[in-house]
């Protein structure tokens, strides 16, 4: 054994040729932390002093490396720019030194390689792929770059305008792809990739490769013209910042520093590389971005423990078809889970199966499935206008129309054909689960269990639990809702649960602007701005306006202080008026079709005038005004629910807010977004709306956090 250590082993084969093998004790996988990152050091140390023949790199796990343990780098992260420089630096020394052992070294690859992953990777002279192997970038999507050399490494050994879309788009690629691209240099079985680089290994001591011309090829400026360079950097940089724009800095900066460094050596490369780094790594973007990756993982880890005691859910049932039910149906049957959809007419039950049949067409024109695999999906889907089967059925849905009195028949009903133990769910947004829990003869079977539109795309459930709810319904339900593919959070029952009751004190606040004379287009216009990817007037016409005003009145009666306005809104407005929105073709803005069927939005004075009379009073608000009134509704409410214990911890009501109504990723959610203000500041902007009512005025124990500087995170 030429060394050993508690995540990498060194030994030498027959051929005399080492093999360095990553195998992080106690870990699923292979990531880089400090102390991998020390043993590492010294690995390339002891081959170097070994004197082998040349060196292999390989993976015990199931995948490669699959980065770096983000968790522990956080901690770095805040250490400033100077020390993260000087890590930066040091850590890069472990990587040259790879690349400058006398010998030749190859990477054999299998699965995952990604960031630190795949710089190591990088600083081998070769690279051997098995069929299964994926190799990215994906540190823009943290918010920062590669650190170990990636941006210098990558357009030396591969195409230039491919490494420049791995930095900035952060997606893996294939085997196939990286071998097109010139990464890899050759792509095999996953069994023989550890023979395949041995024998590039024997073809370098045979004089049958050049090995220093590719070193000096990785370490020197490109071998193009500057003129190329900057045709190509710039392009790359114009396609970064219309994908990403301002909010998300990362892709931008990485390609900047690559196209800076393009005529530079390796030494002087890195160096501003680690610049670049350093300098994204301090910024709250990033720093919201690594924590939102924090908090999916904590997500995951919930609701694994909240799921451990689900009952298995081998065949499912939705209540209602239409478009919810279809997205429902087609959701479960895509993921393995046949599903009975009822309906009391045909007419419904064709709406679902025609929105099921185009979800699936969509898949395979898009080349992600076969039509074979579409086919068996749309069979998995079962269709019935009576109850006929539902004995077997392990869980139901209920979609039906957002109306107690239905709904609770509708439960009631389902109740009685459906075995002891299955679990019944209602798909409602703002109706309390306790009052439609009231029809049930078995309460403790019964949760909310809250899809967003449309189904296919948003990631959020929200799993209701009502007052007499079990930890089983729950699991169950948590279970199920991760079969489809879903993030579920629970939440307890209350008017509007989480999403909608934090999201309409958002949508009063709108209203509270355009009663005291804002124009809706520019509270739409700086609300996008700051991130969202549509503004209040825009989003009430995707919800509806029917839609809204019923939620409006709901979270009314729950919170009467607070939602209950004294002045007639523009929901209401609108919504006596007929005008729902997109499904009608007319809202706050009108909807013309164009080719392909979409809507589009079209600024309309004819609706401008109706609302003209809505207005108390005639005044201008500048940017900040808005934001600031807009937004300190929405982060109060979320405080609440927080405090009220209707979710069960800070990133549960972030990442809820971020997955069901589309809050600004690269901001972290409502709470972090209190914290990066400052509490204590958050608090002093809310007071100068004071006037406006209880909707802005900070909770006690807001208060209390602001004098003794705690924060959610």
């Amino acid at each position: 054994m030429i060394f050993q250590g508690s995540a990498i082993q060194v030994s030498q084969l027959e051929s005399g040729i080492a093999r360095l093998c990553f195998d992080q004790q106690g870990s699923p996988v292979n990531v880089f932390n400090q102390a991998v990152l020390a043993e590492l050091r010294d690995a390339i140390a002891a081959v170097a002093a070994h004197g082998a023949r040349g060196l292999i790199l390989v993976s015990a796990k199931a995948t490669f490396v699959v980065g770096a343990d983000i968790k522990e780098f956080t901690e770095l992260f805040k250490s400033g720019e100077e020390a993260l420089m000087a890590w930066l630096r040091d850590a890069n020394e472990i990587f040259n030194a790879l690349e400058d052992l006398p010998v030749p070294t190859v990477a054999a690859v299998h699965g995952m390689a990604l960031g630190g992953g795949l710089e190591v990777c990088l600083a081998a002279d070769f690279r051997v792929l098995s069929e299964d192997a994926r190799l990215g970038f994906p540190e823009v999507n943290l918010g920062i770059c590669p650190g170990f050399g990636g941006t210098v490494r990558a357009p030396r050994l591969m195409d230039v305008e491919a490494a420049i879309e791995w930095v900035r788009s952060g997606r893996p690629v294939d085997a196939v792809k990286a071998l097109t691209a010139g990464v890899a240099d050759t792509v095999v079985g996953r069994d023989v990739i550890e023979e395949a680089a041995e024998d590039l290994i024997e073809q370098v001591l045979a004089g049958e490769i050049d090995l220093q011309a590719r070193r000096d090829e990785k370490t020197s400026a490109l071998n193009m013209s500057p003129a190329v360079i900057d045709k190509v950097f710039e392009a790359g940089i114009a396609r970064a910042v219309k994908a990403t724009g301002k909010d998300y800095p990362a892709a931008v900066a990485a390609l900047k520093a690559m196209h800076q460094a393009a005529t530079s050596n390796r030494a002087d490369a890195l160096e501003l590389e680690h610049q670049t780094f350093a300098r994204l790594a301090v910024g709250e973007v990033a720093g919201n971005l690594v924590q939102l990756f924090l908090n999916d993982q904590f997500l995951k880890r919930r609701a694994g423990e909240q799921a451990k005691d689900a009952r298995p859910v081998s065949k499912a049932a939705v209540l209602g078809a239409g478009i919810m039910g279809g997205g429902i149906a087609y959701q479960s049957a895509l993921r393995n889970t046949p599903i009975v959809m009822k309906d009391i007419a045909q007419p419904g039950l064709d709406l679902g199966m025609k929105q099921a049949g185009n979800l699936l067409d969509k898949q395979v024109e898009r080349g992600r499935m076969t039509r074979d695999k579409a086919d068996r999906v749309l069979t998995a889907i079962t269709t019935s206008l009576d109850y006929q089967g539902f004995n077997k059925v392990d869980l139901v849905v209920e979609a039906v129309v957002e109306n107690l009195g239905v709904k609770q028949s509708v439960l009631a009903e389902v109740e009685q054909q459906v075995a002891p133990g299955a679990i019944l769910t209602s798909n409602t947004s703002t109706i309390s689960i306790d009052l439609l829990a009231s029809a049930l003869q078995r309460p403790a079977d019964f949760c909310g269990m809250h899809f967003f539109n449309p189904v296919p795309v948003m990631p959020l459930v929200e799993v209701i639990r009502g007052a007499k709810t079990s930890d089983e319904a729950v699991a169950t339900t948590v279970a199920y809702a991760q079969s489809l593919g879903k993030t579920p959070i629970v939440v307890k029952d209350c008017p509007g649960f989480l999403i909608n009751r934090v999201l309409f004190p958002y949508f009063g606040a709108f209203c509270q602007l355009l009663r005291d004379g804002a124009d809706f287009r520019e509270v739409d216009r700086v609300m996008e701005a700051f991130g969202w990817p549509m503004g209040p007037a825009y989003l009430l016409d995707v919800v509806g306006m029917d839609t809204a005003a019923h939620c409006i009145d709901v979270l009314a009666e729950g919170y009467p202080d607070r939602m209950r306005y004294d002045f007639r809104t523009a929901i209401e407005a609108l919504y006596e008026q007929g005008s729902y929105g997109q499904k009608n073709g007319r809202g706050f803005y009108r909807y013309d079709v164009v080719e392909g069927g979409r809507p589009t939005k079209v600024f309309d004075e004819a609706i401008q005038a109706t609302l003209q009379p809505l207005q108390q009073r005639q005044a201008s608000f500048s940017d900040d005004e808005i934001r600031e009134r807009m937004m300190v509704a929405l982060c109060l409410e979320t405080v609440r629910c927080l405090e009220d214990g209707i979710v069960g911890s800070a990133i549960e009501a972030d990442m809820g807010l971020i997955l069901g109504l589309g809050y600004p990723r690269f901001r972290g959610g409502a709470l972090r977004y209190i914290d990066n203000v400052g509490v204590a500041q958050f608090c002093e902007i809310a007071d100068k709306y004071a006037e406006l009512g209880p909707l802005y005025h900070p909770t006690t124990g807001m208060r209390a956090m602001a004098d003794t500087g705690r924060t959610f995170y």
